[in-house]
């Protein structure tokens, strides 16, 4: 039996990352900042979590270990034991930018080496032509934002005119993006769903790496909520990335939470979502299951990223990490000899940081298989290192981007 499972915490970067400067993130820190603030007791919050930051099973795959390699922080795990056949590291990104699709397709042993386009941060911030043909071939009435922002307090701003109105909500930020928010029943989701197809066509000559369908429900600023029914509209991988190298060769990739969008649905096998990451946690284990040999899962837990780290909460973020990692003895009990289980995440959003935007971090590569011998993996040079691993553990041949470090741990435990 060889089966692997990657599991990605969306945005839990460990910092460090060499040219953070370059995206004014220097000083970063999504794991090491959550950890200090618990410990301060500057992460309590009355009814959802207090005191240091309690990750036991993630401190056994050896998260501190993985930690002091990215940036020397020492991360207190009360003396925790190394778990039998677990490794860890860090993974620098080369790819451009410090978005999801960029990370999620290193990841996958692709990186993105073209520069992503960008939308400004003015006001307005689409270009005039854009704006007419979104509203031309869109049939839209105008838009509303048009700017940078972030997703809840635009929805407050111009929720109530989008209801009035029926013209959609459109914003961006720093990152490759166009994000469009709008009402499930006022508006329709299949009808938000529609537009949004079509503003990718719109976009796609600017380069934008992803077209967000935001749909929300209620009916004034007070009670607008966001739902579980976002789509990502991606720009295809401009080469095979290691999901369309497994199913090549009749392997299926089981895609969990928005993995299947993220990649523009290329080498995805099966699609299964659910809201929420412990949803999705039962999502994961039941891909787990299912999973043949030679199967990979690919798995994306995106409410550390959506819920709180672009919401700046450090209670929420640390009770998210604590509520994933009690869940993670029901994957290590679904591995067979053969299997491959590695942590990981595809950027940094440190909930401690200015702004509202991904931070540029390296990520931590922690795992476990039965009867692999483990131990440290140092510093990857590249977030494509970790497919090129699973890429040699499903006994593909290596690819053109990454080394594999798998021959650090296989091997008797």
């Amino acid at each position: 039996m060889a089966r692997a499972f990657l599991f990605v915490l969306d945005s839990f970067g460990i910092g460090g990352a060499a040219d953070a400067g370059r995206y004014g993130d220097s000083g970063s820190d999504t794991f090491g900042h959550i950890a200090e603030a618990c410990a301060a007791g500057r992460a309590n919050r009355a009814g959802l979590r207090s005191g240091p930051l309690a990750i036991p099973n993630m401190a056994g795959l050896g998260l501190g270990a993985a930690a002091r390699t990215a940036t020397g922080f020492d991360f207190d795990d009360g003396g925790i034991r190394p778990l039998p056949s677990s490794f860890h590291g860090a993974a620098q990104e080369v790819s451009s930018g410090k978005d999801t699709p960029s990370g999620h397709w290193e990841i996958a042993a692709l990186p993105v080496r073209f520069d992503w386009g960008y939308f400004p941060d003015t006001v307005p911030a689409f270009p005039a032509e854009l704006t007419e043909a979104m509203i031309r071939e869109g049939k839209v009435p105008g838009i509303l934002g048009d700017c940078h922002a972030p997703g809840t307090e635009i929805i407050e701003r111009f929720g109530e005119e989008h209801i009035r109105t029926g013209k959609p909500i459109c914003y961006t930020s720093v990152d490759s993006v166009l994000q469009i928010a709008a009402h499930e029943q006022h508006f329709g989701l299949e009808r938000l769903y529609e537009f949004c197809a079509t503003v990718r066509r719109l976009v796609d000559p600017l380069r934008i790496g992803r077209v967000i369908a935001r749909p929300f429900v209620g009916e004034t600023a007070a009670t607008f909520q966001r739902t579980h029914n976002r789509r990502d509209y991606a720009v295809p991988p401009p080469e095979p990335t290691l999901l369309d190298r497994l199913t090549a060769q009749g392997h299926r990739v089981i895609a969990v939470g928005k993995i299947g969008d993220i990649f523009a649905h290329r080498g995805i096998s099966e699609v299964r979502k659910a809201p929420g990451n412990m949803a999705m946690f039962d999502k994961a284990l039941g891909a787990m299951d299912d999973a043949a040999d030679g199967d990979l899962v690919f798995a994306n837990f995106v409410d550390f990223d959506t819920e709180f780290g672009h919401r700046r909460d450090v209670a929420g973020y640390a009770a998210a990490l604590e509520a994933f990692d009690r869940r993670l003895p029901e994957a290590f009990s679904r591995l067979k000899p053969g299997d491959l289980l590695i942590l990981t995440a595809d950027h940094g959003n440190d909930p401690t940081w200015r702004g509202t935007d991904h931070t540029r971090e390296r990520i931590p590569v922690i795992g476990i298989g039965p009867g692999l011998r483990g131990g440290a993996i140092g510093l990857r040079a590249t977030f494509a290192d970790i497919g090129e691993t699973v890429a040699e553990h499903l006994g593909l041949a290596p690819g053109r981007h990454g080394s594999s470090f798998h021959g650090m741990i296989a091997g008797d435990a």
